[in-house]
């Protein structure tokens, strides 16, 4: 199961899984690496052992702040590797991109739940358990404590729908979903 995880993922970033493909953003993309060893530290077992402490070093080194325990889809893009924060109560769904500096956060139980195929630009707060519609894309630094429809696209401090054009258009190279 973890391989197809890994596999999703690099399909986002190339468009195919080709070990060509892997060795390429293995060695290049930041966000990839480091959730290959996000997802090999998610595994259960002996591969868990020793990807936990190359996944924490990645972690601490990129400023990805993305827990192991964390629930997150097929397809996971972390658009230029920069510095982000996830709590492990989020909930992630396929295809989804973060930007750089994206916080999703909770300061009373759970934290935001995310559907598929939504795109969170760059320097986004989304706070607390609110639901992020499927296709949805939220807008460079916005501030969502409210939930956001299906197909919406919303941005603003705080955050609110503008329209309902193309949704989705920001999800380059989805994993399809059998």
């Amino acid at each position: 199961m973890t391989i197809k995880y890994i596999k999703s993922d690099l399909y986002r970033y190339a468009g195919n899984c080709s070990f060509k493909s892997f060795l390429i953003n293995y060695l290049s993309q930041r966000g990839f690496i480091f959730s290959f060893w996000l997802r090999l530290a998610s595994s259960k077992g002996i591969i868990r052992k020793f990807a936990y402490p190359i996944y924490f070093y990645k972690k601490r080194r990129y400023g990805l702040d993305v827990s192991h325990k964390t629930k997150i889809g097929y397809g996971l893009y972390i658009g230029h590797g920069g510095p982000l924060i996830v709590n492990p109560t989020a909930t992630i769904g396929n295809n989804v991109n973060l930007s750089q500096y994206v916080t999703i956060g909770s300061n009373l139980g759970k934290a935001a739940e995310i559907a598929d195929y939504v795109y969170i630009g760059p320097n986004v707060c989304i706070v607390e358990d609110v639901k992020i519609g499927r296709g949805a894309s939220i807008g460079a630094g916005s501030i969502v404590v409210k939930n956001i429809p299906e197909n919406a696209t919303a941005a603003g401090n705080y955050a609110r729908t503008l329209n309902y054009n193309t949704p989705g258009r920001f999800i380059q190279n989805p994993w399809p979903m059998y």
